[in-house]
């Protein structure tokens, strides 16, 4: 399988002075499953095979409701092409 970028927003529904507590929860999660990833100011972008990916997606969600929020807005972007696609060809130019 080729290898994708999926990019995850996510937006619990908690006070305000819990949303970063909350989203570095999720950050953690995706530290631990070992892909490839950046944090963004606004999302974090993952590498990897598409189902694995796929799968956190998922599970950031569950990561959300048991830290206490009452519901999770999520915004997912996928990039895919068959011969696949990394972070570095897309913005490898732009870094220092």
């Amino acid at each position: 399988m080729p290898t994708v970028n999926i990019s995850l927003q996510v937006l619990p529904r908690v006070k305000d002075e819990r949303l970063y507590e909350v989203v570095d929860k999720v950050i953690e999660y995706i530290d631990s499953c070992g892909v490839k990833y950046e944090v963004g100011p606004m999302e974090t972008t993952m590498e990897g095979e598409f189902e694995e990916l796929i799968d956190i997606v998922k599970e950031a969600q569950k990561i959300c409701i048991k830290e206490g929020a009452s519901r999770v807005l999520s915004v997912v972007k996928i990039d895919y092409k068959p011969e696949g696609v990394t972070m570095d060809e897309k913005v490898g130019k732009y870094r220092k």
